[in-house]
């Protein structure tokens, strides 16, 4: 079958299955992977169809499950590790950083290191404390790292296949809340999608930059948006580390207006260096500030307040309208 329907998880669970059967190097394992087919169910199936020495259970220890991944990485596999929550990665964080990061760098290039660190992140599904965190901007201020998450079930799949393929270590965040949105998926691969934003919408008024589970709100901002004459334009950036420049400037440099859109806390967060490097290379072609809509500077709070925390639809809509001001009106009020 060329192509299917399907939804995240098991996009990803396509991905993983067709790695594990085109290279007998590629390793899967992490806390309740195997029999149990991971808390989500990516890994459904995996133990039973390649046996427990392919797709394997660990104990809950994630800076050795990660640890253990750089051996096996130095010694000529690819193994692919799921931290089971983005804040239960924390205590691999050491191992990530001094080690999964900088191996290539301390040897000089002589020693690749080719393996995955899967972890569901973000909220959305209204998880408790420590299952609901956007943690991207520690991986992409780590030089060494990698560091995707798809917006989409076909880039789930396309984006895994290339990570698992790399030979540098990859960050792989999988955005939870679109785990179960359903899209069709082609097994044809065109080629590497690592370092390459997509853009999801063609528009001519302002550019919504935008990832991971903020993609949806991004795109479906973008058509209320044209329902009050606004024209946006939907870049998903795909790839957090490195990102793509040329993609996102060309979409800025022709509409003239953008805003970022991610649910981590606004202040130093990824958007931040987006606007940034924009403002650096867009200036004489921004007709007005670069803005970003965020989640606030707290951490993730309980369940029941998950809503008011997360952007939304009407706030990305509000920061399009500022957008539409006059430039003295949109300068004072950023």
């Amino acid at each position: 079958m060329d192509s299917e329907q399907l939804s995240m998880v098991q996009a990803l669970n396509a991905a993983l299955r067709d790695s594990l059967k085109a290279d007998d190097r590629v390793l899967v394992f992490g806390e309740d992977v195997g029999t149990l087919g991971g808390v989500f169910r990516v890994t459904d199936g995996l133990t039973q169809d390649f046996g427990e020495d392919r797709c394997f259970d660990t104990p809950l220890a994630e800076a050795g499950i990660v640890g253990h991944a750089v051996g096996l990485a130095m010694g000529g596999f690819r193994p692919v590790v799921e931290m089971q929550f983005d804040a239960f990665a924390y205590p691999a964080f050491e191992q990530i950083t001094s080690h999964v990061a900088k191996l290539r760098n301390r040897t000089r290039g002589h020693v690749e290191l080719p393996m995955v660190i899967r972890i569901p992140y973000a909220g959305g599904i209204g998880g408790v404390e420590h299952h609901c965190d956007s943690s991207e901007v520690y991986y992409t201020h780590t030089p060494g790292l990698t560091v995707v998450t798809p917006g989409s079930a076909q880039d789930a799949y396309d984006l895994l296949r290339d990570a698992i393929e790399s030979p540098d270590p990859v960050v792989f965040l999988e955005p939870k809340c679109r785990y179960w949105a359903k899209e069709e998926v082609s097994f044809h691969r065109k080629g590497t999608a690592f370092g390459k934003a997509s853009v999801r919408r063609r528009g001519t008024d302002v550019t919504l930059l935008a990832y991971g589970p903020m993609v949806a709100t991004a795109l479906s901002a973008a058509d209320a948006a044209a329902a009050e004459g606004w024209d946006c334009e939907v870049v998903d950036l795909r790839t957090l580390a490195p990102v793509d420049d040329e993609t996102i400037t060309a979409s800025v440099r022709r509409t003239g207006r953008a805003v970022v859109v991610h649910e981590a806390a606004g202040f130093c967060g990824y958007g931040a260096e987006i606007a940034a490097r924009l403002s650096e290379r867009c200036f004489h072609y921004l007709a007005a500030p670069v803005l970003r809509v965020t989640g606030f500077d707290i951490p993730y709070p309980a369940p029941k307040l998950e809503a008011h925390h997360l952007p939304t639809v009407d706030r990305v809509l509000d920061a399009i309208e500022r957008l539409q001001w006059d430039d003295e009106v949109v300068m004072a009020d950023a």
